[in-house]
């Protein structure tokens, strides 16, 4: 696993061209498809953002739907048009999304998350 250094966002194109894109609920991934072992980028413009929270955190986890594995918080990074962070893509199968705010506000699309397929390499 690579060591994720602290992004300058600003300075990266990709992310502008993600918040361009309309996606559900304002969540972009990229790439698409999803690789194990790799990283990703996920854009993050929804209702957590557009109701001006002061910091976002990106909740995943893996496994079924109904159960989630591995589950972590990561601190986001405000970017001129969202809310954005890399992560490592550690294991194949679901790689389930939703986002919270420091008030524990909560974006979970509407109860059903974002759930992405993760194919091995």
């Amino acid at each position: 696993m690579s060591n994720l250094k602290y992004s300058n966002f600003s300075a990266d194109n990709r992310l502008e061209v993600m918040s361009q894109n309309t996606y559900s609920g304002g969540v972009r991934v990229d790439p698409l498809p999803i690789t194990a072992g790799q990283e990703i980028t996920v854009f993050y413009s929804g209702m957590l953002n557009d109701s001006g929270a002061d910091q976002v955190y990106l909740h995943t986890g893996y496994g079924q739907s109904d159960q989630w594995n591995s589950v972590n918080d990561h601190r986001m990074e405000k970017v001129g048009w969202g809310w954005a962070k890399v992560i490592p893509v550690e294991q194949s199968g679901n790689l389930h999304l939703c986002f919270h705010d420091s008030a524990q506000n909560w974006d979970n699309n509407a109860g059903v998350n974002w759930t992405f397929q993760v194919h091995n390499g």
